[in-house]
């Protein structure tokens, strides 16, 4: 296991319990190297939103488990936040949470002339992710799928 994935996974094991304390939800868990700086992404999410408070909440609770279990060995800077209105949805779990919801999906590939859909998330399994675009349904295998993300509703 590359030391990325470890680090996203032990984080993501301790913050779950402090989430589920507070009735929080953990959308994503990510190591970043930008620039020359290392970051620990935890989005989180609720229902009716995540505030600036929560977040303060959950970043003191997971710093403190982060300094006791001390398995990460570059500097790096800590963030959690809620993961936006345009969020990516990367795990099966994420889709589950927004089916209904309007989408955008961009492709590695065009399909049918275009890299860009919008709709209604429909369906998915492990092959392909299906939205319903003006009356009818259009499916997209996943290895083509560049992101996928809510649709932001103006």
């Amino acid at each position: 296991m590359a030391k990325k994935d470890e680090y996203e996974s032990r984080t993501e094991a301790l913050l779950v319990p402090i989430l589920e304390s507070l009735g929080f939800e953990m959308v994503d868990v990510e190591f970043v190297k930008e620039g020359s700086d290392f970051y620990l992404r935890a989005l989180i999410d609720k229902e009716g939103g995540i505030t600036i408070d929560d977040c303060e909440t959950v970043s003191r609770r997971l710093d403190t488990e982060l300094d006791r279990e001390d398995f990460i060995s570059e500097a790096y800077i800590l963030e959690v936040s809620s993961p936006g209105l345009g969020r990516t949805l990367k795990k099966d779990r994420d889709l589950v949470r927004e089916q209904g919801k309007d989408v955008d999906i961009r492709l590695f590939k065009a399909v049918d002339g275009s890299k860009e859909y919008t709709g209604a998330l429909r369906s998915f399994d492990e092959g392909t992710i299906t939205i319903s675009t003006e009356g009818n349904e259009k499916s997209f295998e996943r290895a083509n799928i560049a992101k996928i993300s809510l649709s932001l509703d103006f």
